[in-house]
């Protein structure tokens, strides 16, 4: 999750938002220290700190201090065991601080460093109880929350998104890029035709107009996912052919059938591509056993088989 850029979207359609931190962890928990929430006015929320009873209590005290307006930051202990009932018997402590168009500044500078991948902040607290945050590039190897001498704290934000190249902006590219929208994926969607997109994407999600789509693999780090499903069968066999031939993606899938598939192997086999680069197609995309060829479908089952083969490319790395 985005989590400043969610503050930053709180605050600009419905002018405050508040941000619950699971701080200190002891014993078992549902979430780890570092875990996070982003609370509306309304009382919408963006992510978890682990459900049940512990997050609809958080859930209520951020609503009650986003009611309170502004103000210094609450935090509370809580016994997961004596005081709520759940099983898991450990203690958590959570902080919740409230934002409003005065840190919209702030939280703007912080939103631009997760964009941009792994940050870190140095967090100092101020008179009035609140908390001020200093962006770092880079985020080294530590806790998610690390006390500092003199009650200054570091917060360490780790990029942990998967990169996915998607081609083709039809009607299971929108899909998919809706479901990946809360998982850790950071997306750049690619077509040549600018009003094939949508006006608004997902935030993980850049939309990239390019009228040579093949040529954008050359900016895709090594070990990206590359997911192919242009309107045009040549186009696609352009992609996957470059993508097959640069031998340095985890993952490049063509959507199709295995008619679709055979014939394209054929094609790349006679334009002298290897057979091992040939072996790494996946098509016809998604989990084998969920059917179904609506958009929506289609797209939770690639995006449960694109987060199996970031993880598998994760393990190997």
């Amino acid at each position: 999750m985005l989590i400043f850029t969610r503050i930053v979207e709180a605050i600009e359609a419905e002018g405050a938002g508040a941000l619950i931190s699971l701080i200190r962890v002891e014993g078992s928990s549902p979430r780890e220290a570092g875990a996070r929430m982003v609370v509306r006015p309304s009382g919408g929320f963006h992510g978890t700190i682990g459900g049940g009873a512990l997050e609809w209590e958080a859930l209520a005290a951020a609503r009650a201090a986003l009611g309170a307006g502004r103000g210094p930051a609450l935090r509370r202990v809580v016994s997961l065991g004596p005081e709520l009932a759940q099983c898991c018997g450990g203690r958590v402590e959570w902080r919740i601080e409230t934002f409003d168009r005065r840190d919209v500044a702030e939280l703007a500078a912080l939103a631009a460093a997760e964009r941009a991948g792994a940050f870190s902040v140095r967090v100092e607290a101020t008179p009035d109880g609140r908390a001020l945050r200093a962006p770092q590039a880079g985020a080294d190897a530590g806790a998610p929350i690390e006390m500092l001498p003199g009650g200054a704290w570091r917060e360490r934000f780790p990029d942990a998104a998967s990169r996915l190249c998607l081609f083709g902006a039809g009607h299971v590219g929108r899909a998919l890029t809706l479901a990946l929208a809360p998982l850790p994926f950071k997306v750049r969607w690619i077509d040549p035709r600018a009003e094939a997109f949508p006006e608004r994407a997902p935030a993980n999600v850049t939309m990239i107009n390019a009228a040579e789509p093949a040529a954008e693999l050359a900016g895709a780090p090594d070990g990206a996912l590359i997911l192919v499903m242009t309107h045009s069968h040549p186009l696609d066999l352009a992609i996957v052919s470059e993508a097959l031939r640069q031998s340095r993606f985890a993952f490049v899938g063509l959507i199709g059938s295995a008619t679709k598939r055979a014939r394209f192997l054929s094609r790349m086999r006679a334009a002298g591509i290897a057979p091992d680069a040939l072996a790494r197609l996946t098509c016809p995309i998604g989990l084998t056993g969920i059917g179904g060829k609506e958009p929506a479908v289609i797209a939770a089952s690639v995006a449960a088989q694109l987060l199996l083969s970031a993880h598998a490319a994760d393990a190997a790395a």
